[in-house]
């Protein structure tokens, strides 16, 4: 009998790419060019022009930019407004993540069973994700106005008195926040819910066979199985969420007051083109860049020390 022929199917096509490199770059260069010249088109040339507008100060009406150096920074830096910014992008990103991912945990959880009209309730749940925001918001605005709108209808029928949405600063955050939790919380939904068709039952049964209690199996059987997932989104509706522009545009402009509901996105739009000082406003651009990029390197980490445990 004769040894088996071990020689790999493509080692003579292997060779002959081998001998003929430059058809690797090419087919390279082929597939990738397209898709790299429009990132560096309309990613990375903008992100490196707004960099360099920060260390300028220049009005769109003027024909010149003065050189400023780390003065935008600085004045950021002490600004005091600057600070209630911050605390309102944090906020707000905290409660809205938070809250869409485990709301739509919960209900991809719940809607994974076999229950009845549960695809009519899957559709519903995603459908405010496909809608825009500035409908969405607008929308909103009848919900909770504290005259006639549903909210305040429901607390008066309980006895209690509607907050003022429009003019407590802090109860504008909680409207802008819930109503993005709302029109956000079907991507959470369908991506969990995508991610509960790969677990694995038999490790569930075998918890449940063993006497785990529910939160028990919840928290050492299916949370380390949806580990990634929540990783992915962790990043994603972060990103997202310091993006928030249209519904705090159309809801409050950024009020009440003069920053009640202002994030440091929002700050960016008002700085460039209500007050017409783009170069402070790529200024603050620059600065939540730079946050993103910390807060997604230390997500990375997290994930790797934890997949190496």
């Amino acid at each position: 009998m004769t040894a088996p022929d071990r020689t790999l199917p493509f080692s003579g096509s292997r060779r002959q790419l081998r001998n003929h490199p430059w058809r690797d770059y090419a087919l390279f260069f082929v597939l990738v060019g397209p898709n790299l010249a429009l990132l560096i088109l309309f990613v990375h040339r903008p992100l490196i022009d707004n960099i360099r507008l920060s260390f300028y100060d220049w009005n769109f009406a003027s024909p010149s930019r003065v050189w400023r150096g780390f003065g935008n920074y600085r004045e950021w830096w002490h600004r005091d407004d600057s600070w209630e910014v911050v605390r309102n992008t944090v906020t707000f990103t905290v409660f809205a993540v938070a809250g869409s991912m485990v709301l739509g945990l919960a209900l991809a959880m719940l809607l994974d069973q076999q229950l009845r009209g549960r695809n009519l309730a899957r559709a519903v749940i995603f459908a405010p994700f496909v809608l825009s925001g500035a409908a969405v918001g607008l929308a909103a605005q009848f919900v909770f106005d504290p005259r006639f709108g549903f909210v305040q209808d429901l607390l008066r029928r309980v006895g209690v008195t509607s907050p003022n949405f429009y003019q407590d600063p802090e109860w504008a955050l909680f409207m802008v926040t819930v109503t993005y939790i709302w029109k956000n919380l079907g991507y959470t939904f369908v991506i969990y819910l995508a991610a509960l068709q790969g677990v694995r039952r038999d490790l569930m049964e075998a918890a449940q066979i063993d006497g785990a209690s529910p939160w028990r199996t919840f928290r050492r059987v299916l949370l380390p199985q949806l580990r990634p997932t929540t990783f992915f989104l962790s990043i994603t509706v972060i990103l997202n969420s310091l993006q928030v522009f249209d519904l705090i545009n159309v809801m409050t402009r950024g009020g009440p007051l003069q920053n009640g509901t202002t994030t440091m996105v929002y700050q960016v739009y008002v700085e460039s083109f209500r007050n017409l000082r783009p170069g402070y406003g790529s200024a603050v651009a620059t600065i939540m860049f730079a946050a993103l990029l910390i807060i997604t390197v230390i997500q990375v980490r997290v994930m790797d020390r934890a997949d190496a445990r």
